[in-house]
């Protein structure tokens, strides 16, 4: 899924966050990033380490990922292609003013934890 849909797209400076969750630490995911992004991960093992159960702070995380999940699984998926297709739609299904509202909550978020000087929340 990463080569196809998220992995062409990614510039030379980006860097890549995992948030810990078992099946990133898989043996072909590790070499696929570690091969796609080098020195460029913060995650377990990684160079720049990301504590567990560290607050998700990022719109993928507290937005997006679970808005596509609700969206693309509300029917039955038939086969690849059908998956592939309803992701694509759901993402394009995005508005401006739904990441604006996304952006304002990311915002506050970040609020918080300067507010908190990066405590628990």
């Amino acid at each position: 899924m990463m080569q196809l849909y998220a992995a062409p797209q990614f510039t030379e400076g980006v860097i890549f966050q995992q948030d810990g969750a078992p099946p990133e630490y898989g043996n072909i995911v590790c070499e696929f990033l570690e091969t796609t992004f080098s020195q460029r991960r913060i995650g377990r093992g990684a160079v720049m380490a990301w504590p567990p159960r560290s607050p998700y702070i990022t719109p993928l995380d507290f937005y997006l990922w679970g808005y596509v999940k609700q969206h693309v699984y509300s029917e039955r998926i038939n086969d690849i292609n059908n998956l592939k297709q309803r992701i694509t739609d759901v993402i394009n299904s995005v508005t401006p003013d739904v990441l604006t509202r996304v952006w304002e909550e990311l915002d506050y978020r970040l609020d918080v934890c300067r507010a908190t000087n990066g405590a628990h929340i």
